[in-house]
């Protein structure tokens, strides 16, 4: 693959400088090097540490990236909200688990989306998963089609840069139409899969809003500031207002759904490759609308 930039800098510096400046790590430059990759300076190759004077053409050229056998191929259908060159945004279905795990058979969208790379003849087919959801939520997950795309979100992620919004139905009916819980989220003493508000966790935040008050329930609309595993299920669990179908944080059950009532329902991070902001939504699905609708107040 081949990413071009232009250098309007007046003063000289290295080819290297340049590219750390357009979020190229080392790592990444490192493959270049030593796997079939090139630097050119107006089309001629170059290395990293040339010098620039101003005016150049830079380009990188980043060698194929050929998939991991260790995970396996499925052909299993997925769900596409956005694809360009450089990012894949899937709409996870529930119960799909976001990356193998021991005993989890070879279908999760991992394995799913690296039959579908392979099926389109795609060079590339590292599954490079920038954004996770638990088995049981559902909504949006992206993949970085390529080392660079997915070194560039982990940088927004570590800045807090992107942003997630979800649709949660939690139980009762919650004070204030807006609000933050923060408390820091840590592993629960008795369980290797549960979190729990510990002293020693780190730091969480949430925040959130009502967007509609049902009978014995509330639907909030939750950004998340922090990402913490399971970390709207266990603010809202130590509230008072656990998920509605929650069964691992105590959640009521429901007839009109069979797992925690929560969808990842937008996605927003700045993509470089396009110069723009880009925002992506995924419908809420059907058991959730069948929870919502079901539990109308009567005034409504």
């Amino acid at each position: 693959m081949r990413f071009t930039w232009i250098n309007h800098e007046t003063a000289p510096l290295k080819v290297k400088t340049l590219l750390s400046h357009h979020d190229v790590t080392r790592s990444l430059l490192k493959k270049v090097k030593f796997h079939g990759g090139a630097i050119l300076v107006d089309e001629q190759p170059v290395l990293a540490i040339h010098m620039l004077t101003g005016g150049e053409t830079v380009t990188m050229v980043t060698p194929d990236e050929i998939g991991n056998d260790h995970l396996d191929v499925s052909s299993l259908p997925i769900n596409i909200s956005y694809e360009d060159r450089d990012y894949l945004v899937v709409n996870k279905p529930a119960g799909v688990a976001s990356v193998p795990a021991h005993a989890l058979p070879p279908n999760t969208l991992a394995n799913r989306v690296k039959g579908y790379c392979r099926e389109q003849g795609y060079a590339n087919e590292v599954v490079h998963i920038t954004t996770r959801l638990d088995r049981d939520t559902s909504g949006i997950v992206l993949f970085a089609k390529h080392h660079f795309a997915h070194s560039i979100i982990d940088h927004q992620l570590k800045a807090h840069a992107m942003r997630k919004m979800y649709l949660a139905v939690v139980s009762g009916e919650l004070a204030s139409e807006h609000g933050f819980l923060d408390q820091p989220i840590g592993r629960a003493p008795e369980s290797f899969i549960k979190r729990a508000i510990t002293a020693d966790g780190k730091p969480s935040l949430t925040e959130y809003w009502v967007v509609k008050r049902l009978a014995g329930m509330t639907v909030v609309r939750v950004r998340l500031h922090t990402g913490r595993t399971h970390q709207i299920r266990v603010h809202f669990a130590a509230s008072g207002h656990p998920l509605i179908g929650d069964k691992l944080y105590n959640g009521p059950k429901s007839p009109w759904i069979d797992r925690q009532a929560l969808h990842c329902m937008q996605l927003s991070f700045d993509d470089p490759f396009i110069e723009q902001p880009l925002t992506v939504y995924a419908p809420l699905p059907e058991d959730i609308v069948r929870l919502i609708e079901a539990n109308q107040l009567a005034d409504d």
